[in-house]
């Protein structure tokens, strides 16, 4: 048996909130996981979406997620795909489901020719630093991510001179 990977629909929000909070838990985050089925909803399907994201299926059953979106190299002047999150639960991993969703995910790069694919990897999480190597991907140790999130982009934001909507 094989993994069946297809795009996420409306109908799947609830599943992918449920994806997202099982590897919130995974990766000790889960009082950060505060997505709704609405907010997925409304990110994936709205008037704007903002990202996508591919279903893995077993057995008919849901059992892994790749939520990415575009984003934009400004010296290759080329589009590339980040993945921001992929998930197997744990009940099927070893079954090739996570490869099956990342090399979809790079064909879906290549077919709409973009440059790269991009994640980040916590850095403790030592199994998926290592099945993200075995696909040939390499770390970027000169590179630091920085975030602001919350109160402080709030702040920020009130300091702006231009329109909200651009």
């Amino acid at each position: 048996m094989t993994a069946i990977i297809r795009p996420a629909q409306p109908d799947d929000c609830e599943t992918i909130v449920q994806l997202i909070r099982e590897l919130a838990d995974y990766e000790q985050l889960l009082d950060h996981a505060r997505a709704t089925p609405d907010d997925v909803r409304r990110g994936l399907f709205g008037p704007r979406p903002f990202a996508e994201a591919l279903i893995a299926e077993w057995d008919g059953q849901a059992v892994g997620l790749a939520l990415f979106f575009h984003t934009f190299s400004t010296f290759r002047g080329q589009a590339g795909l980040y993945l921001e999150d992929l998930f197997v639960r744990p009940s099927h991993r070893s079954r090739g489901i996570g490869k099956s969703l990342l090399s979809s995910l790079a064909k879906l790069a290549v077919d709409r020719g973009c440059g790269r694919l991009e994640w980040s990897v916590l850095n403790w999480n030592e199994p998926a630093i290592g099945f993200y190597q075995a696909m040939g991907a390499r770390p970027m140790d000169e590179w630091t991510v920085y975030r602001i999130d919350d109160e402080p982009l709030q702040r920020l934001a009130s300091h702006a001179n231009t329109p909200s909507a651009v």
